[in-house]
């Protein structure tokens, strides 16, 4: 009788069959004619693994598994003078046996192999490949050639994380992992002379000989020479200050990682994201990006892990992550910054200029130096009016309003310091903005020399405290000294310090005069204060 061999089961996929030369591995049920079993590699829970075409199997097999696929199942029938002939096998095989053998083919290679990298997707750009020396994240499926499952990154959540082409990886890999991009998906399958070897890997459960497939996703790429890159840059058309150490920014940012993944954004909680740059208050990799930026301007910063958050991670980024950052300036100072004020229009008549105490009325438009309008006076269609110098408005606008002549109109940049400060004002300014006024001077009164609420316009008479007394009984009240201050600026005697209260300044100067506090001044309490005739007053 001839060999015969049934074809039981055949793959779908074939990609390759079994040649002479090429390395098998396979189980076997083997039985004689009626049934009885004489051998099975079930029982010994191992594969049976051999070259074939090379003698070292009965002639038979030899011949059987040729032409076999992976995971093929096949029945073969061989004759005694193809198996063990007339001498048999003490104790096992009779003479003249026939041989059934029921085949199933796990695994097969050749010693010329060398990996295969079938790509299945590649991203549209694909800016840097995978080199020598780098370090990458990534994700894979690790199957036997008949697709059994021996190990999984994603089943343990989390990626796997190594440098290529320096040995930590079995020669297959650091071989099949070059020249990827992050988001590209391969298929490595690797012979086991590239792989485990002939002992295998207990750990993982790989046995000898065993060639092996990874499914790889590609996260991330790095080299650990990388500095941070800087791309899409956005820069407005004017930009008269770049960004410097020791400034202070606000910016919004969106950070994701390589593959897309956004872990964190300024945007989702409504605020910018503020810092000094350049001191350390950041990661290293954003300290650095931020450098040289304008207000208004947009950027992507990429950033190595080893200027990110380095092998460790934080809370949604992974360790050995490289960090994508779209940043948009939204404004920047310096804490020595000053008032910045330019003159956009000056009339041609500008002799009286505003000084500490006038009492101004101007318009004014504010804004962020973004652009954003904060709140402006010609909404409301009246000026606004203050006393100049005296705490009624932030520091910084005290300092833009000064030498301003009626008619002219400036812009006035105020750094947050000589503003609302850190804090800003809850629901109109934001904390640490700079802010942008655009003025006009429309009115002025002179205001009275510094320390002064009320001077004379002419001479002071030489009975005043009999005048003020008008019921003679030697004491003023209150309501006698404000109808007497009343009565001499009503006639134009007298001038009172402009854009104060009227009550509040005569209830003040009248308070200085009543040494005792008993709500009545005495002649001998009414003192001028020096010889240039003048009422005292302290700050209001």
């Amino acid at each position: 009788a001839d060999l015969r061999v049934e074809r039981r089961f055949v793959p779908e996929s074939c990609p390759r069959v079994v040649k002479p030369g090429d390395f098998v591995r396979y189980h076997y049920l083997g039985t004689f004619p009626d049934g009885s079993r004489f051998d099975s590699s079930y029982d010994r829970g191992s594969t049976f693994n051999v070259f074939v075409g090379k003698g070292q199997l009965i002639a038979g097999m030899d011949k059987a598994l040729i032409g076999m696929c992976v995971n093929e199942r096949r029945f073969v029938k061989i004759p005694p003078k193809l198996a063990y002939g007339s001498e048999g096998v003490s104790g096992v095989i009779p003479p003249n046996a026939v041989l059934h053998f029921d085949v199933l083919l796990i695994d097969l290679w050749n010693l010329e192999d060398q990996v295969q990298v079938q790509t299945y997707f590649k991203p549209e750009k694909c800016p840097r490949t995978v080199q020598v020396s780098d370090f990458v994240r990534y994700h894979y499926n690790g199957t036997f050639l008949d697709g059994t499952l021996f190990d999984s990154s994603h089943n343990r959540m989390r990626t796997y994380d190594t440098y290529v082409g320096i040995g930590w990886l079995i020669a297959g890999m650091d071989q099949g992992l070059l020249g990827m991009c992050v988001g590209e998906k391969r298929i490595i399958t690797i012979p086991p002379f590239l792989a485990y070897g002939e002992e295998g890997d207990g750990k993982s459960e790989i046995p000898g000989q065993a060639s092996l497939v990874f499914d790889v996703v590609l996260l991330d790429l790095h080299n650990s020479k990388d500095g941070i890159a800087i791309e899409n840059q956005q820069v407005p058309e004017s930009c008269e200050r770049r960004s410097q150490t020791g400034d202070f920014l606000r910016y919004h940012y969106n950070g994701t990682l390589l593959d897309g993944t956004l872990f964190d954004s300024s945007y989702s909680r409504n605020r910018t994201y503020d810092t000094y740059v350049g001191k350390g208050y950041v990661i290293a990799g954003m300290d650095e990006g931020l450098l040289g930026v304008c207000t208004g301007e947009k950027r992507r910063i990429i950033i190595p892990p080893h200027l990110g958050y380095g092998e460790e991670g934080s809370g949604k980024i992974p360790g050995s992550a490289v960090l994508v950052f779209d940043i948009h300036v939204v404004d920047f100072h310096n804490p020595s910054d000053s008032v910045s004020i330019t003159v956009n229009y000056k009339p041609s008549n500008c002799t009286v200029l505003s000084k500490k105490g006038d009492y101004l009325k101007y318009h004014y438009n504010a804004s962020l130096l973004d652009g954003t309008l904060l709140d402006s006076t010609h909404s409301l269609g009246k000026t606004y009016n203050i006393v100049l110098g005296s705490g009624q408005v932030v520091v910084g606008m005290d300092m833009g309003l000064q030498d301003m002549c009626v008619g002219e109109r400036r812009t006035v940049v105020i750094p947050p310091h000589l503003g609302y400060g850190e804090d800003g004002v809850e629901g109109e300014v934001p904390g640490s903005a700079v802010l942008v006024f655009d003025i006009e001077l429309l009115e002025l009164v002179s205001g009275l020399p510094e320390g002064y609420m009320f001077v004379w316009n002419g001479e002071v008479s030489p009975n005043l405290f009999e005048e003020i007394d008008q019921n003679h009984d030697g004491e003023v009240l209150l309501e006698e000294f404000s109808d007497y201050i009343q009565a001499q600026v009503d006639s134009g005697k007298g001038r009172l310090a402009p854009g104060f209260d009227f009550e509040k300044i005569i209830k003040n100067m009248f308070t200085n005069q009543d040494r005792d506090g008993n709500g009545k001044v005495t002649a001998e309490e009414f003192k001028l204060k020096d010889q240039e005739a003048k009422e005292e007053h302290d700050e209001l």
